[in-house]
């Protein structure tokens, strides 16, 4: 994709703007120069009296936050929804009553239930859902998957991951998403891959087994590493989060691929040229 196909003009509909996350989508959509059409929040959350672009910071736009994805949407190309399970799958209920085609997801912790929802939802619109919209890691995650597929049983794989000290799960979707990739390479599954936390007297490592090991301190936004080593050499990949802008500019980056785009399940692997597709 070039900077320009990126930047092509096409409007966003975007869930929770009221939201951290929502905030930073529609301050990255206006500074990117799209139409940030309508966005949603939950009932009784609010606040509904305050215009979109002065909640992220930027000029007013004349749109308030709706609870109601078909009023938020009536004039968006392209859905993006960063809320919670229930919500987004509401949504992909209602966009059918839309114009929208395109959708992007970055909504985590999805039953496999819930995740056959938006397979079914996508076989009318065109969907990108991801873990972690950072180009960047995403990038990571295909790197390590090659170089898991290329270095056999005898190469260690360990996985370091920081995180600021409020985060609660460990370790954290993109490590877990970075594990998955390297059992891939592997021609497996990270459940029978994954090793148990080094800790007592019987730690041993298992040879092709996946570790993890997790620190939480500060701010951190995210750093992510994964360590191949054999007994004469170790080969890093790392990835370090700066802004958490990183994962908003993504989505747009997947919003401007998907947008026109025929309907099917993608990921980012799509967006970034690393499938084929």
């Amino acid at each position: 994709m070039t900077d320009t196909e990126a930047r092509a003009p096409f409007s966003v509909a975007i869930a929770g703007v009221a939201g951290r996350m929502g905030r930073q989508l529609v301050a990255a959509a206006l500074d990117e120069g799209l139409v940030v059409a309508g966005g949603t929040e939950a009932p009784g959350k609010g606040p509904f009296d305050r215009d979109i672009g002065e909640l992220a910071g930027r000029q007013a736009l004349g749109v308030r936050p709706v609870t109601d994805p078909v009023a938020a949407a009536a004039n968006a190309d392209v859905w993006i929804d960063f809320t919670r399970p229930v919500a987004t799958l509401a949504a992909l209920n209602a966009l059918k009553h839309t114009r929208v085609s395109g959708v992007v997801i970055g909504t985590t912790g999805m039953s496999a239930a819930e995740e056959k929802e938006v397979a079914r939802a996508a076989e009318h619109l065109a969907v990108v859902k991801a873990g972690n919209f950072s180009v960047g890691i995403n990038l990571l995650q295909a790197l390590t998957r090659m170089a898991a597929s290329r270095l056999g049983e005898g190469w260690d794989i360990e996985i370091l991951e920081t995180h600021h000290r409020r985060k609660v799960d460990a370790p954290s979707g993109t490590a877990l998403m970075l594990g998955e990739a390297a059992a891939e390479g592997r021609g497996s599954i990270l459940d029978d891959l994954r090793a148990a936390p080094y800790d007592g007297p019987d730690s041993a490592r298992v040879a092709g087994q996946i570790g993890f090991s997790v620190r939480r301190m500060g701010d951190v936004i995210g750093e992510h590493s994964v360590s191949i080593g054999s007994d004469r050499e170790i080969l890093t990949l790392s990835h370090q989060a700066l802004d958490r802008a990183v994962f908003a500019h993504g989505a747009l980056q997947a919003a401007a691929w998907v947008n026109g785009r025929a309907p099917g399940l993608y990921g980012m692997d799509d967006v970034l040229g690393l499938s084929g597709n």
